[in-house]
């Protein structure tokens, strides 16, 4: 059961008549009164979460937040740890042979894997060349990993990646 209490105080009513002054210091003749009953207060600012941060800042490159990558003729694990990464880069392909140039990025479990983006580049008389920008995010759970690959010595995926936010969506500042 909460208890009242009444509080005279002039040095307490002139500090809240000097900050609030919208509550006139509550009028003449009311006394200030505190209670023990406990009001939980939610604080759902950005400040409450421990940062003072903007998002999209939070979002930012810098030389120890991204890993850079460069994949050719070979596949490679871009990452495999958990959480929520962008990648970004460009594909780039010179087909000046016979064949199809291809460049792709995987998800794999292990046991299934998905492409999520790919790139092909057949030979053509008319166009031997593409380059192509990719900017995708993509999350990771565990046992979960991010592969690219080419085919050729000609084609390129080149890029970097960065973690924007761990498993449970929390961002990471760079």
């Amino acid at each position: 059961m909460a208890q009242e209490f009444t509080i005279n105080s002039s040095a307490i009513e002139s500090k809240i008549n000097q900050l609030l002054p919208s509550q006139g210091g509550f009028g003449a003749g009311i006394d200030f009164s505190a209670s023990t009953m406990v009001i939980p207060i939610v604080d759902l600012t950005e400040t409450a979460e421990g940062s003072d941060v903007r998002e999209d800042l939070q979002t930012a490159l810098s030389l120890s937040s991204v890993t850079s990558f460069s994949v050719s003729n070979t596949t490679s694990t871009l990452v495999n740890t958990t959480g929520y990464f962008r990648v970004f880069g460009a594909y780039s392909s010179n087909n000046n042979n016979a064949g199809t140039h291809t460049g792709s990025f995987t998800l794999t479990d292990g046991i299934s894997s998905k492409i999520i983006l790919s790139y092909n580049n057949v030979n053509n008389a008319n166009e031997n060349s593409i380059n192509s920008n990719f900017d995708f995010i993509v999350f990771i759970k565990a046992g979960d990993s991010l592969t690219a690959t080419t085919n050729t010595a000609n084609s390129f995926l080149i890029g970097s990646t960065r973690q924007i936010a761990d498993i449970s969506g929390n961002l990471v500042n760079p």
